[in-house]
């Protein structure tokens, strides 16, 4: 299978309300909109794109209608520390403060009006053991 593009949908009840919380603070365009369904592009680079879908509609299998859980969208980002700041500044719910872990990120947590968890994240140089785990050309560096 070739891809030509992959991105999130994520479903809910109130359409609205989640467009307006990814235009609002994470800087979505809307290039698409219907009161059931709405596709966001960033406005910082055409690639990063999500979509929003009413959880119940006709064109989702009844097997597969709900809401999202159990979801974590994660935005790579040039300066975490300033996107934090702004997000804490909204009064976005901080979930996990921003932390520097082991492993290869400096990141924070929030989470969108359905629950979906929103990780913010800026790769840094792994620590000890963490190095080894990432192939050559995947390993975070400052």
């Amino acid at each position: 299978m070739k891809s030509t593009q992959y991105y999130p949908v994520i479903q809910t009840d109130d359409v609205a309300a989640t467009k307006a919380f990814y235009v609002d603070n994470f800087r979505f365009n809307v290039s698409f909109e219907a009161d059931w369904y709405c596709h966001l592009q960033s406005s910082e680079d055409p690639k990063v794109n999500v979509a929003i879908l009413k959880g119940d509609h006709e064109t989702i299998p009844e097997v597969g209608r709900g809401t999202s859980s159990g979801l974590i969208l994660n935005f790579e980002v040039e300066d975490v520390d300033a996107e934090f700041a702004r997000l804490k500044d909204a009064s976005l719910p901080i979930l996990k403060t921003l932390t520097d872990e082991a492993f290869g990120q400096r990141h924070f947590i929030t989470q969108d009006p359905n629950g979906v968890l929103i990780d913010v994240i800026k790769p840094i140089p792994p620590v000890g053991d963490f190095a080894g785990q990432y192939t050559s050309d995947a390993l975070p560096v400052a």
